[in-house]
């Protein structure tokens, strides 16, 4: 009998033991309650510079004489910048690629070389829009064959695209407060605020000038550009507590 009181005993205390060692259950995890939204904001600018890229291209049966050609265009071309007071470091002749050109000849199967054609490139960074049309019109008078869109920027990039971010969060926290004050509930502090699009806007191109298009032009007397402005964007995600009444 007493064998039997010692067994119950420790059994009773070993189930103590093992109840006490079983982990206290976790408590319910409370995930804390939140408004997240998007905000978007722009400013606009005047554009106060401008970047051109021009293509001088001649042909020769002579490679010295398409080279010598192509070489008198751009010299013609950097007299017309000097005579506008464009500064040299803003002026950059980009390349120069030479090519062979070929015909077909039928009667002999095969491709016969005519000559050579010679190209190059030129970028011109124009910081007073003034002067666009001058250096268009007495680039073609020069015998560049192709002027590409001038693509309008500003100096203040950073600083508008900054002002686009802070209209934009502004946006942000009144879309989260509107939201609060419909589902009645009182809006809390920022919790999380992110730039998902932060960078500028690209360069704004003006409208595509070619040689004869740029002729034209001269001869209608065009010698303005309306260079209009640029908008600059940005759009932030943010989230803000929703706070414990």
């Amino acid at each position: 009998m007493l064998h039997r009181h010692f067994a119950l005993l420790a059994t009773a205390l070993l189930a103590s033991a093992a109840a006490a060692a079983q982990p206290a259950p976790m408590p319910a995890l409370t995930l804390p309650r939140s408004i997240s939204v998007a905000g978007t904001g722009s400013v606009t600018g005047e554009p106060d510079k401008a970047r051109v890229q021009l293509t001088v291209q001649k042909s020769n049966p002579s490679m010295d004489r398409a080279r010598a050609d192509a070489v008198a265009v751009v010299e013609k071309f950097l007299a017309l910048t000097r005579q506008l007071r464009i500064d040299p470091k803003r002026v950059r002749t980009t390349s120069a690629v030479v090519n062979p050109e070929y015909r077909w000849d039928q009667p002999a199967g095969r491709q016969v070389l005519i000559g050579y054609l010679v190209q190059r490139q030129l970028e011109v960074e124009v910081t007073d829009l003034d002067q666009l049309g001058a250096l268009i019109e007495g680039a073609v008078q020069a015998g560049v064959n192709n002027v590409s869109p001038p693509v309008l920027d500003s100096t203040r990039r950073r600083e508008l695209n900054r002002q686009a971010l802070a209209a934009a969060a502004k946006d942000a926290e009144a879309n989260a407060r509107a939201i609060a004050e419909t589902l009645g509930v009182k809006l809390g502090g920022l919790r999380v605020l992110t730039a998902g699009d932060a960078a500028p806007p690209p360069p704004m191109p003006m409208p595509m000038m070619k040689a004869a298009m740029a002729a034209e032009a001269m001869d209608a007397g065009a010698a303005s550009y309306t260079p209009g402005s640029l908008e600059f964007e940005a759009r932030v995600e943010a989230t803000f507590d929703i706070a414990t009444p």
